[in-house]
């Protein structure tokens, strides 16, 4: 073959079907070939014997907090350790940075922000709120991947839920520029109620928060937005599923033709409610952990197809807002670094799967150029792991900014023994190996 920048040799590589033991040859930040014993002129080599090479990960669901609240975590902190657990590329949500990013102005100091500061690609999300359906246009011509909404409250002022109509209106602008919606779905008028009686009642415990957002409350949302994206011919993608009737009628209303999709997050399939009454209100989220049979019910959706991402909904913020009870703490999980350490230690999916439901379907589902699987043609992003390796998380590990998460002692396998960025190493054996230089990831035409 032509010269290559790179090659790296003997590693069992996770392809979309199959783990094959072959080199992979690198151009100009481009997997160039693929192949048992490649002859290749001019490159350096990388043994990877002994060691599965994965597609880096693509985070469709991160909160960094930047600019504006980076005591939160920080784009430099968040993407960092995005790299130590093999990923390299994230989607950053709209809110929790200041200013929200709802405009044009705030979405160029926001892109600007992330040009300066991460370790990793990145996309944008905009946000879908009452009164800037004049600025869709704008934000979608300046690289944004799509507008999120809340159903119900977010938890910042700055970011009012999308009623109905905002949220009809903004479908139909939507629509027209082939762009995506994605919902936090949990009906508004319930969840204010439920929380408003648990508190002058005095419940304030992991259960009573549980209580305070039911299952009911989440598909009455879902169906909602699945109407209005029928209505509209809106792609709509539902973030944070916690239930597996809400990833069912998802999948009932794609099989009808509404182009819809929805993920999970780890948290959803590894810890439950049980686990937030022992744990406390670091493992507060929204909606909230749910009980054993939900969590096993989606684990069987994703080892059957009906479930195509798990994003990590990673939301920090200063230990002392954890504190308290589970009304009053804010209501966030910490987990990037370890989301696909994760899914790898449970041993339910074949490795073709983890690598699909952590890089490939998000890649696909929101039209990330060059990012996915890996495969001739597509960014030469890659995460070499040690699947021999297993051990206990511990909080010295995390390179969050705050050093919490609800994770913490859980079992993880595969130790990333380099992350690579568009060919070049960004992470090797638990260490950085350079300054930022991630950048805007364009939509795919």
């Amino acid at each position: 073959m032509a010269d290559a920048d790179l090659v790296i040799r003997g590693g069992k590589v996770v392809a979309p079907d199959a783990v094959l033991r072959q080199d992979l040859a690198i151009a100009d930040g481009r997997l160039a070939a693929a192949g048992p014993d490649l002859a290749v002129t001019g490159a350096t080599e990388l043994e990877a014997s002994g060691m599965h090479v994965f597609p880096g990960g693509v985070d469709p669901h991160v909160h960094f907090n930047e600019p504006g609240r980076t005591d939160w975590e920080g784009i430099s902190s968040g993407s960092e350790a995005l790299a130590a657990g093999g990923f390299t590329t994230y989607v950053d949500m709209p809110l929790n940075n200041l200013p929200v990013t709802t405009d044009a102005a705030a979405f160029d100091h926001k892109r600007a922000a992330a040009e300066a500061a991460s370790h990793v690609d990145f996309g944008l999300w905009a946000g879908l709120v009452p009164g800037n359906a004049g600025a869709i246009e704008d934000l979608w011509r300046r690289g944004a991947l799509g507008f999120k909404a809340f159903l119900c409250e977010s938890g910042l002022p700055e970011f009012p839920p999308a009623d109905d109509l905002t949220l009809l209106e903004g479908m139909r602008r939507c629509a027209a520029l082939g762009a995506i919606v994605l919902v936090h779905a949990e009906n508004a008028a319930i969840v204010t109620e439920l929380a408003r009686r648990a508190a002058s009642e005095g419940r304030r415990g992991a259960r009573d928060f549980a209580d305070s957002r039911p299952v009911l409350a989440e598909l009455e949302a879902i169906d909602r937005a699945l109407f209005f994206a029928a209505e509209t011919g809106c792609a709509l993608h539902v973030v944070h599923v916690s239930t597996p009737r809400g990833v069912e009628m998802v999948d009932r209303a794609r099989a009808a033709g509404v182009d819809a999709t929805c993920e999970t997050c780890p948290h959803y399939l590894l810890l439950t409610i049980d686990d937030a009454e022992r744990i406390g209100s670091v493992a507060k989220c929204a909606p909230p952990l749910r009980t054993p049979a939900e969590r096993d019910g989606l684990w069987a959706l994703i080892e059957r197809g009906a479930l195509p991402i798990v994003a990590s909904d990673h939301s920090p913020c200063p230990p002392e807002l954890k504190a308290g009870d589970f009304f009053s703490a804010w209501g966030g999980i910490s987990g990037c670094q370890s989301t696909r350490a994760l899914l790898l230690a449970h041993d339910r999916l074949p490795l073709p799967a983890v690598a699909a439901v952590t890089a490939t379907n998000a890649a696909r589902r929101f039209r990330l150029a060059g990012k996915g699987p890996v495969e001739i043609g597509c960014d030469a992003d890659l995460a070499i792991v040690d699947l021999a390796h297993r051990w206990e998380l511990q909080p010295a590990e995390l390179r969050y900014r705050h050093r919490v998460s609800p994770y913490i002692g859980r079992r993880l396998r595969g130790r990333v023994a380099r992350t690579l960025l568009r060919g070049r190493t960004v992470l090797c054996d638990g260490e950085l190996t350079g300054p930022p230089g991630g950048r805007l990831v364009p939509r795919a035409t």
